[in-house]
């Protein structure tokens, strides 16, 4: 396909998309428990559903065909932002996370701890426009955006309640494509130090389906969070054993943590990328200490600045409340208790299969990291990020945009794996925020249970075969 077809057909699904947020997307007055069956039976139902089929299944096309015949990075970059706009203007599509970015910031606006307290306890003014799931239940994010969201919600308090909330719509979407530019501009560094070409690296990271809808349309805060840790990673990565540098690599690494905590799951790596020469003790303290305690002093100071002390810490387990296959520990708990089910037995194996999962986790990470002293270790931070995302208890679409900018930047393997779960992530979530997992559990869990199998096994056949000798024929007497 010719590339400035694919331009043009990709902004005509992103029109799409935007015409499916205005007629049915995740507005204020909308359905707060909606299905499948609801958005159907709605006003302009059956058009919302073509529209976002079409508008994402055109945009999916178009990034894809082109992950890696990308002509220039001109061309990514205008492209990329071509794509963006007609979201940037529509309202949210297929989350109503702002407004409870908007609750918890006026929450910390009163005066009240929103690690310890729910939105309700305020109450918040625009409490009807969050899902009822979230209403008594902590704040899950970092004292850095806890504190930019009382800033925002600040600014517009002298506005009416009607007109505050789209004023901070406008301004946590500002913040998120502040978030996508610091990526933009700082992932070309991450490549070229990598080996990585440019182009490419800038159009899986930016251009994706989930870029638009989730960081821009969505106004998540993982935009600012991505911008952060990739801006932390290229300066490391362009200054190893400097210490100055270093030491501000590592606030940045700290600050996207303090966004969202599992910023910090790169910040060994980036440890290991500070070295200057081979692996050593002493290069570890030299090097690597800088970026590690710059990033602790980010955090620490951004708990310290918003005097809630480290509650923050307890609101990392309300992932667990919603159960979605898409996680495979909670898929396979799922299946577990679907097969137990058969034999007449009610068994609830989420916990266990969630922790395992959490368990493995820790494992891989360890193994990663210790792997990484010999080899990349910018790109094992990619695969550290990608595993965090697939073990923890909640996957949610944009989730997978976290591994997907460092490994965009970090790899010189096929993109087709990371690029295929995004692809097929662009399509798990309606335009009014219903999340098709929540019902599909069948046969979706099982599929998925059935892919960790797959993967468990080639992974394990794959360990075996790198540690089996290399056989060499006798020569012939």
């Amino acid at each position: 396909m010719p590339h400035h077809l694919s331009r043009w057909l990709g902004l005509s699904g992103s029109v799409l998309l935007a015409i499916a947020a205005y007629l049915g997307g995740a507005l204020p007055g909308s359905e707060l428990r909606p299905t499948p069956v609801s958005i159907w039976q709605s006003r302009h139902g059956p058009l919302i559903i073509v529209l976002w089929l079409v508008g994402t299944g055109l945009l999916a096309w178009a990034w894809w065909t082109l992950r890696d015949r990308v002509p220039s990075t001109r061309w990514a970059l205008v492209t990329a932002g071509l794509w963006v706009l007609p979201l940037l203007v529509a309202p949210p599509l297929a989350s109503r996370d702002v407004y409870a970015y908007s609750c918890q910031g006026a929450s910390y606006a009163a005066g009240i701890n929103p690690y310890e307290q729910g939105v309700s306890a305020l109450p918040c003014p625009w409490i009807d426009t969050i899902s009822y799931i979230w209403r008594d239940t902590p704040a899950p994010y970092g004292p850095l955006f806890v504190m930019i969201a009382g800033a925002v919600v600040r600014l517009t308090g002298s506005l009416d309640p009607d007109t505050a909330l789209t004023v901070n719509i406008a301004l946590f979407r500002l913040l998120a494509v502040a978030g996508v530019a610091l990526t933009a501009a700082c992932l070309p560094t991450l490549a070229r130090r990598c080996g990585v070409p440019v182009p490419r690296a800038l159009w899986l990271a930016l251009a994706s389906p989930l870029v638009g809808v989730h960081l821009v349309s969505g106004a998540h805060n993982d935009a600012l969070m991505i911008g952060m840790l990739v801006a932390g990673l290229a300066v490391v990565a362009a200054n190893p054993g400097r210490r100055w540098p270093l030491l501000a690599g590592g606030v940045l690494l700290g600050l996207a943590g303090a966004v969202k905590v599992t910023a910090l799951v790169v910040v060994p790596f980036a440890v290991l990328a500070a070295l200057v020469g081979p692996y050593r003790i002493r290069a570890l303290l030299r090097d690597g200490l800088p970026v590690a305690g710059g990033a602790l002093v980010a955090v620490a100071g951004a708990t310290l600045a918003a005097g809630l002390d480290f509650g923050w810490i307890a609101g990392l387990e309300q992932g667990g409340l919603v159960i979605a296959w898409t996680s495979p520990p909670t898929a396979v708990g799922q299946t577990a208790g679907y097969v137990a089910a058969l034999f007449g037995a009610d068994v609830d194996a989420l916990p266990v299969t969630r922790t395992i999962g959490m368990l493995v986790l820790a494992v891989l990470l360890v193994w990663l990291w210790w792997r990484a002293r010999t080899r990349d270790p910018l790109w094992h931070a990619g695969l550290a990020l990608a595993a965090t995302v697939a073990l923890a208890p909640l996957f949610h679409p944009w989730y997978w945009l976290w591994p997907m900018a460092v490994l965009a930047a970090t790899t010189h393997l096929s993109t087709r794996w990371f690029a295929l779960v995004a692809l097929v992530s662009s399509f798990l979530v309606l335009p009014d925020g219903t999340g098709l997992p929540r019902f599909t559990k069948m046969p979706g869990a099982p599929l998925m249970t059935l892919l960790v199998i797959v993967v468990a096994v080639r992974l394990v056949r794959s360990a075996r075969a790198g540690r089996r000798p290399a056989t060499v024929d006798s020569p012939a007497d």
